[in-house]
C-alpha cells in the first residue's frame, strides 16, 4: 500500500483545510485509517484521528475533538480530515497511516506527510 497526502497548506486561524490520503491497492477497505501529526521542534507524533475498517467508527484526541471530521470513501481509496476552526497550534506535518492486523503479521503503512501551517 501507498499513500500519498494532499491538501496541506498555510491558512489563517480560525479558517479551514481539507487533507486527503489516497491510498495505492485493492485492499484498502480492510485497513484502519489514522491520521497522525508532528509540530516542529522535534515534539513526538500525535494521533489526531482514526477510523476503522467499514467506517464505523472513529477516535479523536481530544485537542482536535469538535473541530476535525476524519472520514473514508472506500471507492475512491481515500481517507480524509476535515480541519475546521484551525489555531496556531495544529501547525503541523500530518501524516497518513493505514494498519491492518491478520493472523500472520501487522501491516503500516505511511505516507510522506503534507505540511499545515496555521498563522495566527
Amino acid at each position: 500500500v501507498q499513500l500519498v497526502e494532499s491538501g496541506g497548506g498555510l491558512v489563517q486561524a480560525g479558517n479551514s483545510l481539507r487533507l486527503s490520503c489516497a491510498a495505492s491497492g485493492s485492499t484498502f477497505s480492510f485497513y484502519s485509517m489514522g491520521w497522525w501529526r508532528q509540530a516542529p521542534s522535534g515534539k513526538e507524533r500525535e494521533q489526531v484521528a482514526v477510523i476503522i475498517s467499514g467506517g464505523g467508527n472513529t477516535k479523536y484526541s481530544d485537542s482536535v475533538k469538535g473541530r476535525f471530521t476524519i472520514s473514508r470513501d472506500d471507492a475512491k481509496n481515500t481517507m480524509y480530515l476535515q480541519m475546521n476552526s484551525l489555531k496556531p497550534e495544529d501547525t503541523a506535518m500530518y501524516y497518513c497511516n493505514a494498519i491492518l492486523t491478520t493472523d500472520w503479521g501487522t501491516y503500516d503503512y505511511w505516507g510522506q506527510g503534507t505540511q499545515v501551517t496555521v498563522s495566527s
